[in-house]
């Protein structure tokens, strides 16, 4: 995967229950078999918490 895009992360989370732990995300998305760009971006994501799947995409991409 050359670039990481929004579906990679969508998919990465599929079943997340929200409000979610950053861990929870990370560890979701580990066995959900992310691309492990997904999974470094989760872990290293400024948020501990997200209240939904908008709020991941905030932290990981930026869109304001």
């Amino acid at each position: 995967m050359a670039d990481m895009s929004p579906i990679d992360v969508q998919k990465a989370l599929k079943g997340a229950d929200y409000p979610a732990s950053r861990d929870d995300l990370v560890s979701l998305a580990r066995s959900n078999g992310a691309d492990e760009k997904v999974v470094d971006k989760l872990s290293h994501a400024g948020t501990k918490k997200f209240d939904g799947p908008n709020d991941v995409q905030k932290a990981i991409f930026g869109n304001d």
